[in-house]
């Protein structure tokens, strides 16, 4: 059995890889095995593989699974302790996995953690997608340490403590992989997006811990697959974060929070069409909300399981305030600043 298994999974993802992976490899190469799962791609990535990566190992998958289903895919193909789950548009630093690493070997009760995600076009802010470690307010919505909603701050060494979080980004994320299947890995029917906050929480739920670790460092372009504004990106965040709070949300507080999201989802929707004049979007969130009513009930039995398995209640990582709340109206718009 490996000891770190590094897991890229790629669709048509060339250019990403010919410019990313050799960081991968140069400062990965020694203490980890490089996987590149590919989604039945169509450009030249196999080709580019075989010719620049042959150290790389490839799994070849039959179809483009999409991101979750993808790396299940892949994931049960391959034996180690641990899985790292890597965007392709990644650069990784010296030192990265280091940390990590000995975190995890001498942290049994840590199911996963992420390194501090910086953005590679301002390698002084944080990157949208973790920042330093993801959290979620009482409604659902996600945010990190050094990111709130579309507000990204500059990296000046504010959260650079070892921290606790709700979730670990899904860009660069190191898992046990007997928690991976523990927790039944990534929900396949997200198909991309809030999938690894799913998973985290549900591991939260079990007990177990997701740490950052900003002593580890990588940079990230993000966007990658669905850039931002795209109605089908806009669709799956709406739809999967919806699935996700039915999935996990305690029986006490299901039907509040549902009932406050079906009134702010709505609102934002308005405010798509008639502040931002952004129609596909506008339309995107209320066929998130149809898709989410259709298919609630098919899993009706993965949330008795989650609530089944719950070892704690209280979540720290979960807050308890409104963040819309505190952004929008108290002008909080830094972790730092939050309650």
């Amino acid at each position: 059995m490996e000891k770190v298994a590094i897991v890229i999974l790629n669709w048509n993802g060339s250019g990403m890889l010919k410019k990313y992976l050799p960081s991968v490899i140069q400062y990965s190469r020694e203490e980890a095995t490089v996987y590149v799962a590919d989604n039945a791609s169509t450009d030249d990535s196999l080709a580019v593989l075989r010719e620049h990566f042959p150290e790389v190992k490839l799994i070849l998958l039959e179809k483009n699974w999409g991101f979750a289903e993808g790396y299940n895919q892949a994931l049960k193909q391959i034996e180690a302790e641990y899985y790292l789950l890597l965007n392709s548009d990644i650069e990784v630093t010296h030192h990265w996995l280091t940390p990590m690493i000995e975190y995890l070997d001498s942290h049994q009760e840590v199911a996963a953690c992420q390194p501090k995600l910086l953005s590679i076009f301002d390698r002084d802010s944080f990157e949208y997608a973790g920042a330093s470690g993801g959290f979620l307010d009482r409604l659902g919505y996600p945010f990190c340490r050094g990111r709130i909603f579309e507000t990204v701050e500059p990296d000046n060494g504010q959260y650079d403590t070892s921290t606790d979080i709700l979730w670990a980004t899904g860009a660069a994320l190191m898992i046990r992989a007997k928690d991976y299947w523990k927790a039944g890995g990534l929900d396949a029917r997200f198909f991309a997006h809030n999938e690894e906050i799913d998973l985290c929480w549900r591991l939260r739920i079990m007990g177990r811990r997701i740490v950052c670790l900003p002593d580890s460092q990588a940079y990230h372009v993000g966007g990658g697959t669905l850039p931002k504004g795209n109605p089908m990106k806009t669709f799956l965040n709406f739809r999967n974060n919806l699935t996700m709070l039915y999935k996990c949300l305690p029986d006490e507080e299901l039907k509040y929070v549902m009932r406050w999201r079906w009134a702010l989802d709505y609102l934002a929707a308005w405010e798509m069409l008639l502040l931002k004049r952004n129609v596909g979007d506008f339309l995107a969130v209320y066929r998130a909300r149809r898709a989410f009513k259709r298919w609630r009930k098919d899993f009706e039995a993965d949330r008795q399981s989650i609530q089944a398995s719950r070892v704690a209640k209280e979540i720290p990582e979960r807050k308890h305030y409104a963040l819309l709340w505190q952004y929008y109206v108290k002008g909080r718009k830094t972790f730092s600043s939050l309650p």
